[in-house]
Protein backbone atom coordinates (compact mmCIF):
# COMPACT_ATOMS: atom_id res chain seq x y z
CA UNK A 1 0.00 0.00 0.00
CA UNK A 2 1.30 3.20 -1.01
CA UNK A 3 -0.27 6.50 0.75
CA UNK A 4 0.24 10.12 -0.41
CA UNK A 5 1.13 12.82 2.06
CA UNK A 6 2.01 16.38 0.98
CA UNK A 7 4.98 17.79 3.82
CA UNK A 8 3.44 21.05 5.21
CA UNK A 9 -0.27 19.74 5.59
CA UNK A 10 0.06 16.15 5.98
CA UNK A 11 -3.59 15.01 5.99
CA UNK A 12 -4.92 13.83 9.39
CA UNK A 13 -6.74 11.21 8.73
CA UNK A 14 -3.90 9.69 6.50
CA UNK A 15 -1.67 10.22 9.15
CA UNK A 16 -4.09 8.53 11.62
CA UNK A 17 -4.25 5.52 9.42
CA UNK A 18 0.39 5.20 9.48
CA UNK A 19 0.05 5.34 13.02
CA UNK A 20 -2.31 2.84 13.97
CA UNK A 21 -0.52 0.43 11.54
CA UNK A 22 2.67 0.80 13.20
CA UNK A 23 1.03 0.79 16.69
CA UNK A 24 -0.38 -2.86 15.89
CA UNK A 25 3.24 -3.68 14.82
CA UNK A 26 3.29 -3.13 11.12
CA UNK A 27 6.38 -2.03 9.67
CA UNK A 28 6.25 1.71 7.74
CA UNK A 29 8.53 3.26 4.76
CA UNK A 30 8.68 6.95 5.99
CA UNK A 31 10.63 10.26 3.94
CA UNK A 32 12.75 12.11 6.39
CA UNK A 33 14.69 14.98 4.98
CA UNK A 34 17.26 12.68 3.76
CA UNK A 35 16.77 9.39 2.50
CA UNK A 36 13.67 7.35 2.77
CA UNK A 37 13.58 5.10 5.69
CA UNK A 38 12.27 2.01 7.23
CA UNK A 39 10.43 2.77 10.66
CA UNK A 40 8.53 0.72 13.01
CA UNK A 41 7.36 0.95 16.72
CA UNK A 42 9.80 0.75 19.39
CA UNK A 43 7.18 -1.29 21.42
CA UNK A 44 7.60 -4.26 18.60
CA UNK A 45 10.74 -6.15 18.74
CA UNK A 46 9.25 -8.39 15.89
CA UNK A 47 8.74 -5.84 13.35
CA UNK A 48 12.90 -4.77 14.09
CA UNK A 49 13.41 -7.83 13.14
CA UNK A 50 11.54 -7.35 9.40
CA UNK A 51 13.39 -4.28 8.89
CA UNK A 52 16.89 -6.10 9.69
CA UNK A 53 15.85 -9.03 7.12
CA UNK A 54 15.16 -6.02 4.56
CA UNK A 55 18.43 -4.30 5.47
CA UNK A 56 20.25 -8.16 5.36
CA UNK A 57 21.78 -7.85 8.44
CA UNK A 58 20.88 -9.91 12.50
CA UNK A 59 18.99 -7.92 14.66
CA UNK A 60 22.00 -7.97 16.98
CA UNK A 61 23.95 -6.21 14.25
CA UNK A 62 21.73 -3.38 13.51
CA UNK A 63 22.32 0.12 14.20
CA UNK A 64 18.96 1.55 14.51
CA UNK A 65 18.68 4.99 15.43
CA UNK A 66 15.23 6.59 16.92
CA UNK A 67 12.88 8.80 15.25
CA UNK A 68 11.34 11.97 17.51
CA UNK A 69 8.87 14.44 16.78
CA UNK A 70 10.81 17.09 19.17
CA UNK A 71 13.98 17.79 20.58
CA UNK A 72 11.97 17.55 24.24
CA UNK A 73 10.67 14.25 23.22
CA UNK A 74 14.59 12.78 22.45
CA UNK A 75 15.41 13.79 25.55
CA UNK A 76 13.68 10.89 27.08
CA UNK A 77 15.72 8.52 25.40
CA UNK A 78 19.53 9.75 26.57
CA UNK A 79 21.33 10.80 29.13
CA UNK A 80 22.20 13.63 30.52
CA UNK A 81 24.22 16.26 28.54
CA UNK A 82 26.24 19.03 28.89
CA UNK A 83 25.31 22.69 27.45
CA UNK A 84 27.52 22.94 24.94
CA UNK A 85 25.70 19.71 23.70
CA UNK A 86 22.44 20.57 24.42
CA UNK A 87 22.88 24.14 22.82
CA UNK A 88 24.38 22.17 19.43
CA UNK A 89 21.26 19.61 19.13
CA UNK A 90 18.82 22.58 19.68
CA UNK A 91 20.23 24.30 16.84
CA UNK A 92 20.70 21.68 14.53
CA UNK A 93 17.65 19.68 15.55
CA UNK A 94 14.81 19.30 13.64
CA UNK A 95 17.16 18.53 10.39
CA UNK A 96 19.51 15.79 9.05
CA UNK A 97 21.46 14.96 11.08
CA UNK A 98 21.89 11.56 13.38
CA UNK A 99 23.42 12.46 16.93
CA UNK A 100 24.91 9.23 19.02
CA UNK A 101 23.88 10.02 22.22
CA UNK A 102 24.57 7.47 25.55
CA UNK A 103 21.40 5.44 25.78
CA UNK A 104 19.12 5.92 28.34
CA UNK A 105 17.38 2.86 30.34
CA UNK A 106 14.39 4.38 28.13
CA UNK A 107 15.75 2.02 25.26
CA UNK A 108 15.20 -0.96 25.00
CA UNK A 109 18.30 -3.02 25.25
CA UNK A 110 17.02 -4.40 21.54
CA UNK A 111 18.10 -1.13 19.70
CA UNK A 112 21.39 0.05 21.59
CA UNK A 113 24.18 -0.19 20.06
CA UNK A 114 27.13 -2.59 21.76
CA UNK A 115 28.78 0.64 23.67
CA UNK A 116 24.94 1.14 25.28
CA UNK A 117 24.37 4.21 22.48
CA UNK A 118 21.82 4.98 19.78
CA UNK A 119 21.43 7.53 16.96
CA UNK A 120 18.58 10.22 17.65
CA UNK A 121 16.88 11.96 14.27
CA UNK A 122 14.16 14.68 14.59
CA UNK A 123 14.02 15.31 10.79
CA UNK A 124 12.62 18.74 8.99
CA UNK A 125 9.93 16.88 7.90
CA UNK A 126 6.42 17.76 8.89
CA UNK A 127 4.85 14.27 8.04
CA UNK A 128 6.89 12.28 9.82
CA UNK A 129 7.09 14.32 12.52
CA UNK A 130 3.11 14.11 12.52
CA UNK A 131 2.86 10.23 12.36
CA UNK A 132 5.82 10.18 15.35
CA UNK A 133 3.37 12.46 17.35
CA UNK A 134 0.36 10.44 16.89
CA UNK A 135 1.91 7.32 17.51
CA UNK A 136 2.89 8.63 20.94
CA UNK A 137 6.37 7.39 21.11
CA UNK A 138 10.01 7.51 18.88
CA UNK A 139 10.05 5.03 16.23
CA UNK A 140 12.97 2.68 15.39
CA UNK A 141 14.47 3.47 11.75
CA UNK A 142 17.30 2.84 9.34
CA UNK A 143 17.59 3.68 5.27
CA UNK A 144 15.72 2.02 2.94
CA UNK A 145 19.43 1.50 1.31
CA UNK A 146 20.50 -2.54 1.75
CA UNK A 147 23.81 -2.99 3.52
CA UNK A 148 26.28 -3.12 1.01
CA UNK A 149 23.91 -2.11 -2.22
CA UNK A 150 25.52 1.47 -3.84
CA UNK A 151 22.45 1.24 -6.80
CA UNK A 152 20.81 4.54 -8.45
CA UNK A 153 20.13 7.23 -6.36
CA UNK A 154 16.91 7.12 -7.25
CA UNK A 155 16.33 3.36 -6.27
CA UNK A 156 16.13 5.29 -2.41
CA UNK A 157 14.85 8.47 -3.33
CA UNK A 158 11.54 7.86 -5.28
CA UNK A 159 8.71 6.36 -3.41
CA UNK A 160 7.07 4.82 -6.71
CA UNK A 161 10.68 3.16 -6.91
CA UNK A 162 10.71 2.49 -3.45
CA UNK A 163 7.31 1.10 -3.66
CA UNK A 164 8.04 -1.57 -6.36
CA UNK A 165 10.82 -3.06 -4.50
CA UNK A 166 9.38 -2.83 -1.49
CA UNK A 167 5.78 -2.46 -1.28
CA UNK A 168 5.19 -5.87 -0.86
CA UNK A 169 7.21 -6.90 2.20
CA UNK A 170 6.49 -3.86 4.15
CA UNK A 171 2.33 -2.60 5.43
CA UNK A 172 2.86 0.83 3.95
CA UNK A 173 4.83 3.35 2.07
CA UNK A 174 4.23 7.06 2.49
CA UNK A 175 4.78 9.06 -0.32
CA UNK A 176 6.50 12.22 0.81
CA UNK A 177 7.72 13.33 -2.51
CA UNK A 178 11.59 12.74 -4.45
CA UNK A 179 13.94 12.23 -1.31
CA UNK A 180 17.06 14.32 -1.19
CA UNK A 181 19.97 11.37 -1.74
CA UNK A 182 22.32 12.77 0.36
CA UNK A 183 22.87 11.15 4.15
CA UNK A 184 22.29 12.96 7.64
CA UNK A 185 25.08 14.09 8.94
CA UNK A 186 26.29 12.20 11.69
CA UNK A 187 27.45 13.41 15.18
CA UNK A 188 29.23 11.50 18.02
CA UNK A 189 28.08 12.89 21.09
CA UNK A 190 28.43 9.75 23.20
CA UNK A 191 32.15 10.95 24.69
CA UNK A 192 32.75 14.66 23.62
CA UNK A 193 31.49 15.67 20.21
CA UNK A 194 32.74 14.20 16.91
CA UNK A 195 32.04 14.24 13.34
CA UNK A 196 31.56 10.91 11.78
CA UNK A 197 30.40 11.72 8.59
CA UNK A 198 29.49 14.26 6.80
CA UNK A 199 26.25 14.47 5.36
CA UNK A 200 23.56 16.83 3.76
CA UNK A 201 23.29 18.73 7.71
CA UNK A 202 25.97 21.64 7.91
CA UNK A 203 27.82 22.69 11.11
CA UNK A 204 30.48 24.26 12.59
CA UNK A 205 32.21 22.12 15.81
Amino acid sequence: MILKLYNGNPNVREVRRVADILREGGVAILPTDTLYCFACSMEHKRAAESIAQLKGFKLKQAKYSMLCASLSQASEYYRSIDRDTFALLKQCLPGPFTFIMEAAGTVPRNFQNANHTIGIRVPENDITRAIIEEVGTPLICTSVRPLGEEDEPENYTDPELIHDRFGNRVDVVVDGGLADPAPSTVIDCSDGIELVRQGKGMVDL
